[in-house]
């Protein structure tokens, strides 16, 4: 169990490196107000990781092979990350934030972006059921409750723990924004929030 728990350790943090939408938004937030809203955006996705990995590893899968569930998850995570991918671009037209990490953030807001980012990507549950499959091949010959849990532990651990990271990083990259780095920074979190955005809409046609 030592051995999978560490698999899933590895795992975890291939899975958040990965740059994506999560990262974007982060990244978005994080340069306006520092690590706070950087790493709510990280918790809220986290958050909503883990149903996705409890609905995954539980044989849930198959509820959302049903267009009536997938269909409308499809076309709010799409709208969502339009929308998203509009204010990056609509915020490299102004100038760069003053920096300001004293002022409160909105922290339910942040939360709310991140979970509902996460939660409205079906293409998690096929992640996490495509995982549930793989857990044998890393020497559990028969995966049993204590195994999947074992597995979930290690990924949401190493998830954890890259919230620290990746908001941290941005933090300090915070102070190094300028008018140039601010633009760069929101057409390139613009191009992708959209990419993910047409992404998601052409997989619904």
């Amino acid at each position: 169990m030592l051995s999978l728990f560490g698999y899933a350790f590895i795992l975890g943090l291939l899975f958040n490196a990965a740059p994506g939408a999560i990262f974007a938004a982060s990244l978005k937030r994080g340069i306006q107000g520092g690590f706070m809203p950087a790493f709510m955006i990280q918790i809220g996705s986290l958050l909503g990781d883990f149903l996705w990995a409890v609905l995954g590893l539980s044989g849930a899968a198959f509820l959302f092979s049903i267009a009536a569930v997938k269909m409308p998850l499809s076309v709010v995570g799409a709208v969502m990350l339009a929308w998203l991918g509009f204010g990056c671009f609509k915020d490299a037209l102004s100038a760069a934030p003053v920096v300001d990490n004293t002022s409160p953030s909105d922290a339910k807001s942040d939360l709310m972006v991140g979970a509902g980012l996460s939660l409205s990507n079906p293409i998690n549950i096929s992640y996490w059921a495509g995982l549930a499959g793989t857990i044998s091949a890393l020497g559990v010959q028969e995966p049993d409750g204590r195994a999947f849990i074992t597995f979930l532990a290690g990924f949401m651990l190493s998830s954890l723990l890259w919230c620290f990271v990746c908001a941290g990083a941005i933090a300090l990259l915070q102070k190094m924004v300028n008018r140039i780095i601010w633009v760069i920074i929101n057409i390139s979190c613009g191009l992708g929030l959209s990419y993910f955005a047409i992404k998601v809409g052409l997989n619904l046609l």
